[in-house]
């Protein structure tokens, strides 16, 4: 399992299932990208609130590290932060030191 921390920039890839107006089930990947800005909890009751800011307007998520519909966590950044909590950055449009992961 990927070690997620605050600050750190990722794509969680999450199952999604669709009804059509027929009736029948579609599956599907939707990717939510954003910053994480909190974690909490431990073992198998460990969350992660992402923000992302979509159209103009701040959007957070809380998704529980163990649910079984999040197909992979992607890292994409990780900026250099002192706190464990960032919920200034919710009204802080400050930028943050990052560094990149390389593609594998």
């Amino acid at each position: 399992m990927l070690e997620v921390k605050p600050g750190m920039t990722v794509k969680v890839h999450q199952k999604i299932k669709d009804v059509t107006p027929s009736g029948e089930e579609k599956e599907r990947v939707q990717i939510f990208e954003g910053m994480i800005i909190a974690v909490r909890g431990a073992g198998t009751s460990k969350t992660m609130t992402v923000r992302k800011i979509s159209n103009g307007i701040g959007v957070e998520k809380i998704f529980p590290l163990n649910m079984p519909s999040i197909e992979k966590i992607e890292p994409m950044k990780q900026a250099k932060v002192r706190k464990a909590k960032l919920y200034y950055m919710v009204d802080n449009k400050k930028r943050l030191k990052e560094k990149t992961f390389k593609k594998a």
